[in-house]
């Protein structure tokens, strides 16, 4: 891994967690981006970030997999039908050698290097092993996102310690004023314990009503470090997002 710094060295994994189906956008992964598909796009800029010792990709899918595997990556197929993509990579964390293991979705072809090196610092100086896994959270900059039930906010403590998830506005405000207020970013960075731990947990009560799978994290009294960050990851969930993907690559 290229990420020298003056912290103890750890061994960080990406894993890419890549299901076929979409309700939005079904097959959206094999989809050509400007030549490539969409998840070996997202593959190759993970590999080439020089951030992780390893990548691989997780899937549900024959298709998925031989496109990784025919272009000189490494994949897995899952055994089980996961709900999220966590429960997808988490079936095969006792498997991989890591102190570390990022998610990053399969569908973010443009990832933010500074971010994940961001993550992964956070761990470095975590010598006393206090955070169990680490995420990321942008600034909303006006009241129609933050009240948009498909932005999931979040609110953190003094520490910056994530209190709670939802798809409703919170804070509240009672003043109806629109206040500061953040967006969760799904990239998560876990120990890999932590992960093996998560792997045997079921769904929580919070979790099926708000259908957020970091709400079972806190449920059962797991430490989540957020991070701000200033970049939002660009994901493609419609047809629309393609189009757009594709035009941004062609200005490059």
């Amino acid at each position: 891994m290229n990420n020298k710094s003056s912290f103890p060295q750890i061994k960080v994994i990406a894993l890419i967690p890549a299901r076929y189906d979409s309700q939005r956008f079904p097959g959206k992964l094999m989809k050509d981006l400007a030549g490539q598909t969409v998840i070996l796009r997202t593959y190759r800029a993970v590999v080439t970030s020089g951030l992780f010792d390893s990548v691989y990709v997780i899937t549900d899918s024959q298709l998925i997999y031989n496109e990784i595997v025919q272009n000189g990556g490494q994949a897995f197929i899952s055994t089980k039908n996961h709900e999220t993509g966590t429960d997808r990579i988490a079936e095969f964390a006792g498997n991989i050698e890591a102190d570390v293991i990022i998610n990053i979705q399969g569908d973010e072809p443009f990832i933010h290097k500074k971010s994940l090196r961001d993550l992964i610092r956070v761990f470095e100086e975590d010598t006393e092993n206090k955070i169990d896994l680490a995420s990321l959270m942008i600034r909303l900059q006006n009241k129609e996102d933050f009240l948009n039930p498909n932005h999931v906010k979040v609110v953190v403590d003094k520490e910056n310690f994530a209190l709670y998830f939802s798809r409703a506005p919170i804070p509240y405000s009672r003043d109806k004023v629109f206040e500061t207020a953040y967006k969760h970013i799904g990239v998560y960075a876990f120990r890999k314990p932590v992960l093996e731990r998560i792997a045997q947990m079921p769904q929580t009560d919070l979790e099926q009503i708000e259908k957020l799978e970091n709400l079972r994290f806190l449920q059962n009294s797991l430490r989540i470090k957020m991070l701000e960050t200033d970049q939002l990851n660009f994901g493609i969930d419609t047809e629309e997002d393609l189009r757009e993907a594709i035009n941004f690559i062609k200005q490059q």
